[in-house]
């Protein structure tokens, strides 16, 4: 009896998933199996795990990041998501819908090239915050993009140094879920650079809600007002952010496919 479990492995500018197809949702895998699964010394090795399965006739992405916990959604990660459903034919190219626990959302997915996706609204949560990190402080913008993010700008993003540990964000009572935190450098006319150190996971490749929560951040920096688009370069790559007048952002990005993996032995 064949008792294989197959998962595909893909990223969205090197931000990566492990990808479970069960549209029948008949395997729950736990917290532990998760962060066995993700883990990059003795596992497959990913930032998070994406299970999609159907929900009232409808996809639905179950997210949760590397060492298992739950997270709402994945900009980047809903991109890799989508372009499976499209290159494995259960969804044509085209504009549909996934749903995750922060809602619908509708994507743009050409059968090559990059895919947008509407990431619903991004909101500025009017608090001061500081994040600290290698003994340097900065004060940031407490951003809502459905998850939680700290989004600070330095003259240079090397400031920041090695992120081995999770910045100190405070007030600590800000985020009582934890947070999500970005350094962002201003490198060019509408032009960002970023790290981002996501909760769950530590210091990723990219975070789409991330370059969201920076778009906006940036355009209050700037004191622009709306709308605004951003090209931010997270160190896997490039993404696009379109934020309009209504603080509705649209991420537009690539995602990739890369390999198929048995996960069985992890789940026993």
């Amino acid at each position: 009896m064949n008792t294989s479990l197959i998962a595909t492995y893909g990223h969205g500018t090197e931000n990566d998933f492990v990808i479970l197809f069960d549209p029948l949702d008949e395997h729950s895998i736990t917290t532990a199996q998760t962060a066995a699964i993700c883990n990059r010394t003795t596992g497959i090795g990913a930032d998070g795990l994406i299970r999609i399965i159907k929900r009232d006739s409808k996809w639905f992405m179950d997210y949760r990041n590397s060492d298992g916990s739950l997270a709402e959604m994945c900009g980047n990660g809903i991109r890799v998501m989508a372009r499976f459903l499209v290159e494995r034919g259960h969804e044509k190219e085209g504009i549909f819908a996934i749903n995750t626990r922060d809602g619908m959302k509708h994507l743009r997915v050409p059968m090559t090239g990059d895919i947008s996706v509407n990431m619903g609204q991004v909101s500025d949560e009017g608090e001061e915050i500081t994040a600290a990190t290698n003994g340097h402080i900065w004060n940031g913008y407490k951003i809502s993009v459905g998850n939680p993010h700290a989004v600070v700008f330095v003259e240079d993003i090397e400031q920041v140094g090695a992120m081995d540990e999770a910045p100190i964000v405070r007030p600590k009572d800000a985020y009582p879920e934890g947070v999500n935190v970005e350094f962002v450098q201003v490198i060019g006319d509408h032009e960002l650079k970023m790290r981002v150190f996501e909760r769950g996971s530590g210091e990723t490749r990219s975070c789409g809600t991330g370059t969201c929560a920076v778009a906006l951040a940036a355009s209050l920096h700037s004191k622009e007002r709306l709308p605004s688009k951003w090209v931010i370069y997270p160190p896997g790559g490039r993404l696009e952010v379109d934020i309009d007048g209504h603080s509705n952002a649209t991420l537009i990005g690539p995602a990739v496919l890369i390999s198929e993996h048995d996960i069985s032995g992890f789940l026993l």
